[in-house]
């Protein structure tokens, strides 16, 4: 009966995490897959640990890392964060053939804000483009990021954020159908002038 009922919480908890970021929705519908060498359950403070070689997956997001908290507040809310070296999050994105793609030695996501944080060595990619950097937030709901630098200028990244942005493709012009012109014999020809010839 136990086991039963830690199943169930370990389910409900780890469901915040796949509704994550510019999700792709039907994700939300698919049950939830873990993996992990070790799991440690506190059903009184709502909180599960995942240790070794943790694999979340639900649908199209999957969560990679060594070791996975996921904690659920008195409202139902979930955070999870994800520790690795470094540890990822790949995610299909609504609406587009990508994936949003995140690396860091630290993942948070807030099933409330619905946002993800990374820390340390963090490198998100969205498509063809990427940037790297210290910290990273990502805002889920407006698809919304902020990159931040490290304060030490002998951090790998010098310190500073990185970025890759391709262009966008051009869409041709609409091409519409050809005019065909035709003349009218209902136009009344210009009259002449009149008044004194010149010559």
């Amino acid at each position: 009966m136990r086991t039963a009922r830690n199943r169930a919480v370990v389910c409900c908890l780890l469901a915040a995490l796949a509704s994550g970021a510019a999700a792709e929705k039907a994700d939300r519908d698919k049950p939830v897959n873990l993996e992990a060498d070790r799991v440690t359950i506190d059903d009184t403070k709502k909180i599960a640990l995942f240790e070794g070689n943790v694999v979340l997956t639900q649908g199209t997001l999957q969560i990679r890392g060594d070791r996975m908290e996921v904690r659920q507040d008195k409202d139902g809310f979930r955070q999870g964060t994800t520790w690795g070296s470094p540890a990822h999050f790949r995610q299909k994105r609504e609406g587009f053939d990508e994936y949003i793609e995140a690396w860091a030695e630290r993942i948070e996501y807030d099933g409330r804000a619905e946002s993800v944080q990374m820390f340390n060595r963090a490198q998100l990619k969205r498509g063809q483009d990427e940037v790297r950097g210290n910290y990273i937030s990502y805002d889920a709901r407006s698809e919304f990021f902020q990159v931040t630098g490290a304060s030490s200028p002998a951090a790998e990244s010098g310190g500073r954020v990185r970025a890759v942005i391709q262009p966008k493709a051009k869409e041709p012009p609409l091409a519409g159908a050809p005019v065909t012109l035709k003349p009218t014999e209902s136009v009344t020809p210009p009259r002449e002038e009149t008044g004194p010839s010149r010559k």
